[in-house]
């Protein structure tokens, strides 16, 4: 199905990002084609690609790239990167540039507890175009917008926990839910979660953001 989404966009010159699920051959032929690049996380839906990567970074010395997050959110963050170009010739993939390891290390300011996280991965960025730094600044701009999209669902919806499971109902209660994020977000909202408790509390608001109501509409025009 993204294929068809992507003949419709110019990619030439861009980095593609996707999740794991679609770190397939046939998806990384057709971006280089395209004249992209992508940048693939690999995991076990390839379970042979990610146990030679993972034994090529087992006794990994020195990290290429170190990034420390500023504790803004109570949280210190600090991620590792180790990259190489001597797997490209032996890994059954298409254009490698590079394969990566990526630790990601993760402290609660208020109880100390830690989490400890390794992602492998491929590109087909040679070093010359994208060096260590780059590769990682990439992976986090996209579980940037992973975070922005589902985290935001999840949070305020509850929703991998919904007990809708029969029919058409998973897919279209989806659907509602995306909608209605992307248009507060559309409205220029700092906190999704904090205008939809201002929506729940006020059902003239509600019709108000939607321009449903003759003054609303008159005030848009206007």
């Amino acid at each position: 199905m993204l294929i068809p989404l992507l003949d419709a966009i110019a990619i030439q010159g861009k980095t593609i990002t996707v999740d794991a699920l679609l770190t397939q051959r046939k998806f990384a032929e057709y971006l280089v084609n395209r004249e992209a690049d992508y940048h693939f996380t690999v995991k076990n839906n390839q379970p042979t690609l990610r146990e030679d990567i993972a034994l090529f970074f087992k006794n990994r010395q020195e990290p290429d790239f170190i990034d420390y997050t500023p504790p803004d959110h109570g949280r210190i963050e600090t991620r590792k990167i180790w990259t190489t170009t001597a797997l490209n010739q032996y890994l059954d993939f298409p254009h490698v540039g590079q394969a990566f390891v990526i630790e990601r290390e993760s402290i609660d300011k208020k109880t100390g507890e830690r989490s400890h996280e390794v992602v492998y991965g491929l590109t087909s960025c040679t070093p010359k175009k994208a060096n260590a730094r780059n590769v990682l600044k990439t992976n986090r701009e996209h579980w940037g917008i992973e975070n922005s999209c589902h985290y935001v669902i999840d949070w305020n919806y509850n929703e991998d926990r919904c007990r809708i499971r029969t029919g058409h109902g998973p897919a279209n209660i989806t659907r509602l839910r995306r909608f209605a994020v992307g248009l507060i977000k559309s409205k220029g909202a700092d906190c999704v979660a904090q205008k939809m408790r201002e929506l729940v509390c006020n059902t003239r608001l509600v019709f108000d953001y939607l321009k449903m109501t003759k003054n609303s509409c008159a005030v848009a025009c206007s």
